[in-house]
């Protein structure tokens, strides 16, 4: 009997991950979703996901553990046989505003980096082995507009951010040509991560951001997904880029 194609989603719980997860389950992909502390929203996905047909692991485990994530891939490896696809998404923040400096503690620093960059690393790390058993392999990571120009997000986020830019244009080269490394990189986008960010000034923001950009909305986690999807299955010669998902806001203003 042939493999399913079968991809890994870190932080595929909520937002984007969410998202994407459901994007693969109904494109035909048996899924690992990887949560840290939304069980009950990942076994929701995972219902979600099954409905569509999807054969759906669920592994709780901290991106930034190495211990835990090389016993999450041992797990996918044994059920799935390999992976056709990693989408690096788990990502953190925190509310520091950017201007205040001396409010930012050195541990929530450490934090966001952890998760955000360090996971990222020992995620694709893991993966590689199994990437290598796929069918055209790729690797698709969450990036985000602020990591390629300033924005209004805390600073550890931002810079961050920038390094995933910067690690995925190192790792496509370091990989090729066996498995592709691209990634998203998402304006503001509707949803919970905005409302948690923007507090009350949520709607009058995103409502001037949508009058803004030039496709007169601001960006859904749908929208990502699918950039993630058309990057895994249809573009076989993209390598190293960075896809920015803003509806054509960077370019307008």
């Amino acid at each position: 009997m042939e493999r399913r194609r079968s991809a890994l989603v870190t932080g595929g719980a909520t937002g984007i991950g969410r998202a994407a997860v459901l994007a693969l389950a109904r494109a035909g992909y048996d899924i690992a979703l990887n949560y840290n502390t939304s069980a009950d929203a990942a076994r929701n996905v995972a219902a979600e996901a099954e409905e569509a047909g999807a054969k759906v692991l669920t592994i709780g485990a901290d991106v930034a553990d190495d211990v835990q994530v090389r016993a999450m891939l041992e797990r996918v490896d044994m059920i799935f046989g390999g992976l056709d696809a990693l989408i690096n998404n788990a990502g953190t923040t925190v509310s520091t505003p950017t201007k205040d400096l001396e409010g930012l503690s050195v541990e929530a620093w450490d934090r966001v980096f952890a998760v955000n960059v360090r996971g990222l690393f020992l995620v694709t790390r893991a993966a590689v082995p199994l990437l290598r058993k796929g069918t055209h392999p790729c690797i698709v990571n969450t990036a985000s507009i602020v990591g390629l120009r300033p924005g209004p997000q805390p600073l550890p986020y931002a810079a961050s951010k920038a390094a995933v830019v910067a690690l995925t244009k190192q790792l496509a080269g370091a990989l090729g040509p066996e498995i592709r490394v691209n990634a998203v990189a998402p304006g503001w986008m509707e949803g919970d991560w905005m409302e948690r960010m923007l507090g009350d000034n949520y709607e009058r923001l995103m409502e001037r951001r949508a009058k803004a950009t030039p496709l007169g909305r601001c960006v859904t986690a749908e929208d990502v997904a699918e950039t993630m999807l058309w990057l895994i299955v249809n573009n076989r010669f993209v390598n190293g880029e960075i896809v920015v998902v803003d509806g054509g806001f960077a370019n307008a203003t």
